[in-house]
This record gives C-alpha cells, structure tokens and sequence, in this order.
C-alpha cells in the first residue's frame, strides 16, 4: 500500500472509522425510528383502551366487552415492552454512535495536525532557503563592491 502519501495508512484508518461511524449512524437513526413506532402503536392501543368501555347493558356485551378490554390490555403491555425495549436499543445505538465518530475524530485530528507540521516545516525549509538565497546575493554584492575602484 504504497501510494507515497506520508499518512497513507491513517488515512486508511479515517476511512474505516469514517464507513464504521456511517454504519453506527444509520443503525441509530433505525433505532429511533423504531422507538418511534412502538411509542405510536403504545398510544393507538392505550387510546383504544380508553374507548372499548360501552355496553348495551347485558351480560353478553359485558362479556364480550370485558374480553376485548383484556385482549387489549394484554397488547398495550406488550407494546409498552417493545417501547422499552427499544428505547434501550436506542439509547445503544446513541452511544455506539458517538464512540465511532469520536473516534473518527481523533482520527481527523490528527491527520490535520500532521498536515499543519508538514507545512511548517515546508514553509520553514522555504525560508531557510531565501535565506540562503539572500546571503549568496548579499555576498555577491559585497565582492563587486570591493573589487570595484
């Protein structure tokens, strides 16, 4: 993996952490999507719960009432469960997320610290070379002096 470039391997690094951090981002958004769904079918059911109490008044409707109202109370449960659930997931996915692009981070930082370094030390070489340059011209300057009448 010889591309010349003096950060090939962090650069390799970068993009690994930068496709993990994509992956982590996208299993979040994923999560909170479903947290989002299982708090939506938590309020249908909770809602249907609240409107299944009407009866005509006898025992037959009672009974079929009384069914129906633990049928649902019985799947609110479950729901609450899964909201749970994945509010769990979610709160997971959240910190996976933020260790990976954490990590990215430090990644690109310290790439952009080691490209400020080469370029200090370019632009350090650059001046000790007008200066180098500077001096011969001065010298050269000061010799044609002297050897002039």
């Amino acid at each position: 993996m010889s591309t010349g470039h003096p950060d090939a391997g962090m650069l390799a690094v970068a993009r690994v952490r930068g496709v993990r951090e994509q992956d982590s981002r996208l299993g979040l958004r994923r999560a909170l999507t479903e947290e989002q769904e299982a708090g939506h079918r938590v309020a249908l059911l909770e809602e249907r719960l609240a409107r299944s109490t009407k009866t005509d008044g006898s025992v037959a409707s009672y009974l079929a009432v009384r069914a129906s109202h633990q049928a649902l109370a019985a799947d609110a449960a479950r729901a609450r469960e899964a909201l749970l659930s994945a509010g769990t997931v979610a709160v997971t996915a959240r910190d996976h997320w933020q260790r990976d692009k954490t990590r990215l981070s430090a990644v690109e930082l310290l790439l952009e610290r080691r490209a400020e370094r080469r370029r200090e030390e370019r632009l350090r070489r650059e001046a000790g070379e007008l200066d180098d340059v500077v001096a011969g011209r001065w010298l050269r300057a000061r010799r044609e002096e002297g050897e002039r009448p």
